[in-house]
């Protein structure tokens, strides 16, 4: 058994545990494992594969982003690219195919799988919005970041008595902001589930003022919809699977400029970005992935093509790819509400 292994989508904390992971299982059971070179993009064209064995994976754990490199390509984009895909596998001897990525990267996975090519998924995405699974690879040391960043601008912001506005990733699901917010001590938070306006924001503020709070956290998901504000402009062009850039919204740019403007508090925005995917993974995210990781390789061991390793209860079961992907898995309103009692 030869094992391909890639890594798809945005980096994250957690993935080179993975990637070891998966590597030490299959050794275990005999198999050779090709690391896949920037996600499917290494399986187009000519290919580009490198063999993995313990020498190679022994102590990349604590290290940030991915060895194999990742990319956000569709290989089921074209004909052209499914021959490619197709001809790489049998190329390069690749007997089956662990996929880590978030929703894009397992959707291809599903699709691959009901092609009849032998693939499985492992959850990977900062975000925490696939769904079956309580959490994703990336989501613990991302929120620490969050809580990290709030913890300092607590203090800036008290001591100029300014509004700060924290932009944080989050497309389609608030659980970075939701949990990272609440966390840090949050007076407001903005996230994709739930609609929300300038003048709220103004009004939880001007409420803290009066009640003695002389600065404030807003925090702000980059996907949230927030219905007063004006119009975007053109975002540019989608990337692969049809999204859009959103640091190109400038949303917590363009709050911290609304607020100032109404309420006349000097506002400033920090945007966390790339920084919310950076660094060493905590240890929940190495455990984590260690443990979806041996779990996928088990999977391709059962031949149980289309499946996904999860976290349900603090125990690793396996679920149906097209399950995991059929839609996001947003945040729970009883957490958001919880967040709500600790606003200024």
């Amino acid at each position: 058994m030869r094992i391909g292994v890639l890594t798809g989508g945005g980096d994250a904390p957690g993935l080179n545990a993975a990637i070891r992971a998966v590597v030490y299982r299959a050794e275990f059971y005999g198999y050779e494992v090709l690391g896949i070179v920037d996600g499917w993009a290494g399986l187009l064209g000519e290919g580009n594969v490198r063999p993995l064995r313990r020498d190679d994976v022994a102590y990349i754990m604590p290290l940030g982003g991915t060895i194999l490199g990742t990319t956000r390509t569709n290989p089921l984009k074209t004909e052209q690219h499914r021959k490619e895909l197709q001809a790489n596998l049998k190329k390069f001897g690749i007997d089956a195919l662990v996929a880590i990525g978030g929703d894009d990267t397992l959707s291809v996975a599903a699709a691959l799988a009901e092609m009849g090519i032998p693939a499985v998924g492992v959850p990977k995405t900062m975000d925490n919005d696939i769904a079956e699974t309580d959490y994703c690879i990336g989501f613990d040391t991302a929120v620490s970041t969050v809580v990290f960043a709030l913890d300092k601008l607590n203090t800036t912001a008290s001591a100029h008595r300014r509004v700060m506005v924290v932009e944080v990733m989050g497309r389609d699901a608030g659980w970075v902001a939701v949990v990272g917010g609440l966390a840090g001590g949050a007076d407001f938070i903005a996230i994709p589930e739930m609609p929300c306006t300038i003048a709220q924001m103004c009004e939880q503020i001007a409420g803290g003022r009066q009640r003695g709070k002389p600065f404030n956290i807003i925090v702000v998901a980059e996907g949230a919809k927030i219905t007063d504000l004006p119009e975007e402009f053109d975002l540019g062009a989608t990337d692969a699977f049809g999204h859009m850039r959103l640091d190109r919204r400038s949303i917590g740019d363009r709050v911290a400029r609304e607020i100032e403007c109404r309420t006349g508090l000097e506002s400033r925005v920090t945007v966390l970005g790339h920084l919310q995917r950076g660094g060493s993974p905590t240890v929940f995210d190495r455990l984590l992935a260690t443990r979806v990781g041996v779990a996928a390789v088990d999977l391709v061991h059962e031949k149980r093509w289309g499946y996904l390793p999860v976290l349900k209860d603090n125990r690793i079961t396996a679920v149906r790819l097209r399950e995991a992907v059929a839609h996001n898995r947003t945040v729970d309103m009883s957490l958001y509400d919880l967040a709500r009692v600790f606003y200024a």
